[in-house]
């Protein structure tokens, strides 16, 4: 993105990274239940999610992940996504035993919670930043 493009784009950026940050908690909330709804089988015994503890350390990540969606999205690019937070994700979820499909499905549900705050415009700015997660982690 060009200088003049980025300071175009400036408010847009400002106005729906500000929009997902004020709402985290809505919006995890509202990705998780969508998210349980969909994998009963991630809160069941033996699921990755079982437990109050598994639960919240799922949240956390979920929230960590809009974060970095924020990030890039005030950015104007995905390179804060890469740098961040795909750089070997795959390998440290496979190690600690999280299922990638999951953790994909997760993000998904995160996009969609977050698109329904956004104006139509604002949403088609945000979706790609999701997109990309969900592309690099499949």
């Amino acid at each position: 993105m060009g200088i003049k493009a980025f300071l175009q784009t400036g408010e847009q950026r400002m106005r729906i990274a500000s929009t997902l940050a004020e709402n985290e908690k809505k919006i995890v909330q509202e990705a998780s239940k969508q998210l349980w709804q969909k994998r009963p089988d991630f809160i069941s015994p033996g699921g990755n999610a079982y437990g109050e503890r598994q639960r919240s350390l799922c949240l956390r990540d979920y929230g960590w992940y809009l974060r970095l969606i924020t990030y890039g999205v005030l950015a104007g690019g995905k390179e804060p996504i890469e740098k961040i937070g795909l750089i070997g994700v795959k390998e440290m979820y496979n190690s600690l035993g999280v299922p990638v499909a999951g953790m994909v499905e997760s993000i998904r549900c995160l996009k969609n919670a977050s698109l329904e705050l956004l104006s139509q415009e604002d949403a088609m700015e945000a979706a790609p930043y999701f997109d990309y997660i969900i592309q690099s982690m499949s």
